[in-house]
C-alpha cells in the first residue's frame, strides 16, 4: 500500500491546512484508514504472520515501522539515502561513534594516524549478507567508489581520499593533507562497506549486501522495505525478527498509524501530533539540529548585504517557537544548539557590518517542503514576519524530493531548510563546510566569501579538542557576519513506540533506530 502523499506545494491550500479542530480530527481518522492494513503479513521469513490489528503487540517478533520520508535515490548509500540504511541496522562502517561524538570500533577494530595516512585494521568474525567475507579489498572497493562519485558523499566535502589494501585485514586511508577527522569521517553512512554485488553499473544497490543484524531483502521503491534478522551477524543475533518499513510522509498519518496499532515505531512526529498522542509512547530529546532561513547571496534581492540584514532583523524566532512549535524547540543562538553545549560556552556576540535596509516592497519567494509538518507553517509566519517589514513574499512548498534540486540550484531567494548540524561526522565542521564554503556541495545560500572560506578552512584543519572548538565557532561566526543564513531554532526529536517496544533507539544524530536490541514484547 503506497504512503499517503504530503500537503499540496502552493499557498492557498497551506492555508488551508490549519483548519478547524473538527476538520482535523476527521483528516485523522481517514489517515488512520488509509493506514491500516499497510503492515499486515509483509514479512518474508518463516517466523511472519498476519497482524490481529490495533494493540497485537508484534505476535509475529517484526517491527513496523512508519518513516517520514521514501527514499530518494533508491536507497544508495553514497546520499542521505543511507541513513536509512544505518537507521535499519543493514549497513555498517568501519567506525562508529559514542555518545560525545568519539570514534569507537566497528567494522575496524583499531587505526593509528601517521601524517596525512591512517591505517585500519578490521574484524575477522565478518560476512557480508551474501556470505561473502569482509576483506580489505571490499573496504577499498566501497571507500573508493564513494570517493569517486559525482556529487561526492557531503562527508566528503573539501577531501581528496585514496583507500589501499596493505594486508588482508588492513587498509590504509590518505587524505591530500593531514585530516584529524578521518575516523569521524568514516563512520557517516555514506561511507557504508557493502559487499561487492551491491556495485554493479552506475548505481549502488544494498539489497542483500550489508553486514547488519538485519537484511535487507526487498526494497519496493518509495512504498516500502522489507529487512529479515541476519542469523550470521558478528555482533550476535538480533532480538526482532524483522523490520516491515511504510514511508508516510503526512505526518498525521504517521501519529495515526501508532494510535491505531498500526505501526510500532514512528518517526519525526510532528508537533501538531504529539499532544494527541498518550504521554508514554513518546520520546522528545533535544537534537543537532537547526531550522534556518537560507538566503540567496548570488541572485535576487538578498544578493544586497543589507536586505539580508533586514530580513534577519524582521524574523521572530519565538513566535515560531510558541506558534508552531508549541514550545517544544529551543530558540537559537545561532548556527549550533544546544545539543553541543559547548557552543554557547565559547560563543561571543557576532560582529555585523552591514545595516539593515527598508525592503520598500522587495519580492521574494521562499522555498520549504511538506515532509517535516511544521516547516510550512514556519513559512507561512515568516511571510507574514518579512511581509510586515516591507518585503513582498511568494511561498513555494513542495515535497522535498520535488524541491532540493531547486533549491540547491539557487532558484529560490530564501528557503527553509531543517539540517542536522553534525549528521556526518559528530562533528559540526563537515556541516558548516558543506552549507557554507564556496565549493560546499549543500551550499543553498550560494554562498561565495573568502573570510568564510579563511575560517571553514582553519576549522577543517585543526585538531580535535577544545582548539577546533573554538576554530569551529569562530567558522559559525564568520557565517552569520554574512547574513546568508538567518538561524531560528534548535528542534527536538520526536518519536512514537508503542508501548510493546523494547529498546528503540533514540539517536540525536538520527543514526539509529532499530537496533539488535529492539523488539516487541
Amino acid at each position: 500500500m503506497p504512503a499517503p502523499s504530503g500537503l499540496p506545494g502552493n499557498s492557498r491550500t497551506l492555508r488551508a491546512h490549519r483548519r478547524r479542530p473538527l476538520t482535523a480530527l476527521a483528516l485523522t481518522l481517514a489517515a488512520a484508514t488509509l493506514l491500516t492494513g499497510c503492515f499486515a503479513g509483509t514479512g518474508t521469513g518463516a517466523d511472519t504472520g498476519a497482524r490481529s490489528g490495533p494493540g497485537s503487540a508484534g505476535a509475529d517478533g517484526r517491527l513496523r515501522v512508519a518513516m517520514m520520508q521514501p527514499p530518494r535515490s533508491g536507497l544508495s548509500p553514497l546520499t542521505d539515502d543511507a541513513f536509512k540504511l544505518s537507521r535499519w541496522s543493514t549497513a555498517e562502517t568501519l567506525v562508529r561513534l559514542d555518545r560525545d561524538g568519539n570514534a569507537e570500533p566497528a567494522l575496524a577494530t583499531d587505526w593509528r594516524q601517521t601524517g596525512p595516512t591512517w591505517t585500519f585494521t578490521l574484524r575477522d568474525d565478518v560476512t557480508f549478507h551474501d556470505g561473502t567475507p569482509l576483506t580489505a579489498e571490499a573496504v577499498v572497493r566501497s571507500l573508493t567508489t564513494a570517493a569517486k562519485a559525482s556529487p561526492k558523499p557531503r562527508i566528503l566535502d573539501g577531501v581528496t581520499l585514496t583507500a589501499r589494501a596493505t594486508g588482508p585485514r588492513t587498509v590504509t586511508v590518505t587524505t591530500g593533507t593531514a585530516d584529524p577527522l578521518v575516523p569521524q569521517r568514516l563512520s557517516s553512512p555514506q561511507l557504508s562497506i557493502l559487499a561487492a554485488k551491491a556495485y554493479r553499473g552506475r548505481t549502488v544497490n544494498p539489497v542483500g549486501a550489508g553486514t547488519g543484524p538485519f537484511v535487507l531483502v526487498r526494497a519496493e521503491g518509495t512504498a516500502s522495505a522489507t529487512l529479515d534478522r541476519y542469523d550470521a551477524y558478528w555482533g550476535g543475533r538480533a532480538k526482532a525478527v524483522g523490520i516491515d518499513v511504510r514511508y508516510v510522509p503526512d505526518g498525521t498519518a504517521r501519529a495515526a498509524a501508532l494510535r491505531a496499532g498500526e505501526a510500532d515505531i514512528v518517526e519525526a512526529v510532528p508537533v501538531s501530533q504529539a499532544r494527541l498522542l498518550d504521554p508514554e509512547l513518546v520520546t522528545e530529546v533535544p537534537m543537532p539540529r537547526t531550522n534556518t532561513l537560507y538566503l540567496n547571496t548570488r541572485t535576487g534581492p538578498f544578493r544586497d548585504p543589507a536586505l539580508r540584514a533586514a530580513a534577519r532583523e524582521a524574523v521572530d524566532a519565538r513566535a515560531l517557537v510558541a506558534g508552531v512549535y508549541e514550545g517544544r524547540a529551543d530558540v537559537a543562538g545561532g548556527l549550533l544548539g544546544p545539543a553541543l553545549p559547548w557552543a554557547a560556552e565559547l560563543r561571543a556576540p557576532v560582529r555585523r557590518p552591514h545595516a539593515p535596509a527598508a525592503p520598500r516592497g522587495a519580492t521574494v519567494t521562499i522555498g520549504t517542503f511538506t515532509d517535516r509538518a511544521e516547516l510550512p507553517e514556519v513559512a507561512q509566519l515568516l511571510q507574514q514576519q518579512l511581509e510586515k517589514a516591507g518585503f513582498t513574499v511568494k511561498l513555494d512548498v513542495r515535497e522535498y524530493a520535488a524541491i532540493e534540486a531547486d533549491a540547491l540550484a539557487g532558484k529560490f531567494d530564501a528557503f527553509v531548510l531543517s539540517r542536522a548540524t553534525v549528521l556526518d561526522s559528530g562533528d559540526p565542521a563537515a556541516y558548516l563546510y558543506s552549507d557554507f564554503a564556496g565549493d560546499g556541495s549543500f551550499n543553498i545560500a550560494q554562498l561565495a566569501d573568502p573570510a568564510v572560506d579563511r575560517a571553514l578552512a582553519a576549522a577543517t584543519g585543526t585538531a580535535t579538542g577544545d582548539s577546533r572548538r573554538r576554530a569551529v565557532i569562530a567558522a559559525e561566526a564568520a557565517v552569520l557576519a554574512t547574513d546568508a543564513a538567518v538561524p531560528m531554532l534548535h528542534e527536538r526529536v520526536i518519536q512514537g513506540d508503542a508501548a510493546h517496544v523494547v529498546d528503540a533507539a533514540h539517536d540525536p544524530r538520527e543514526r539509529e533506530l532499530v537496533t539488535v536490541d529492539t523488539h516487541v514484547r
